[in-house]
């Protein structure tokens, strides 16, 4: 069966607003090799919207003022399918986007199904209502060291039948201060 794992930036405060985070060639390394791991990539409108065209763009022209961007935007590229679950996206960029209108969680069972790599989840919603059904497995939260103050909060709203218990498998500091967590579903 294949892994759902979820990834996400946060700050100390549990900021998870991209636009108050910040991003260098160590950070797009990690994600590089994470995308690496996966042949679906599972978001809502949102966060589609945020990464396609964007990275798929730069990986054609190469446009990455540093090769690690460069790099992250041919990983993200090379990722097989991208599963994006909206009621309001009219249209999909591409031949490997598909726009799923019904229940996530039956998708999503039936792509751990599948043969194949990982999935890999982003963005916040999504991953929120994918959590409180039990369906993630795997979650990487890299840390910044920043207090942001107001903004999106990581998993605000999440409502669990129960506490729910993670193992730190994994952790990475960076030169910036960032720190990688890899947490495993007990």
């Amino acid at each position: 069966m294949r892994k759902l794992i979820f990834a996400i930036n946060t700050t100390l405060d549990g900021n998870c607003d991209h636009t108050k985070m910040s991003g260098d060639d160590e950070l797009h390394d990690y994600f590089a090799c994470l995308l690496r791991e996966a042949d679906v990539l599972v978001y809502g409108r949102k966060t589609y919207e945020l990464m396609v065209p964007y990275w798929p763009d730069m990986a054609k022209n190469q446009s990455g003022q540093t090769k690690a961007l460069n790099e992250f935007a041919r990983a993200f590229d090379s990722v097989g399918k991208i599963v994006v679950f909206s009621r309001s996206l009219a249209a999909a960029e591409g031949n490997k986007t598909r726009i799923v209108r019904t229940k996530p969680q039956d998708e999503i069972r039936k792509l751990k199904q599948e043969q194949g790599k990982s999935i890999l989840i982003g963005g916040v919603d999504l991953a929120s209502q994918l959590i409180e059904l039990g369906l993630v497995d795997e979650y990487h939260f890299v840390v910044q060291p920043t207090l942001a103050g107001p903004g999106r909060r990581l998993l605000e709203g999440v409502s669990l039948p129960g506490s729910l218990q993670l193992k730190l498998v994994e952790s990475q500091v960076f030169g910036s201060g960032c720190i990688a967590l890899r947490y495993l579903k007990q």
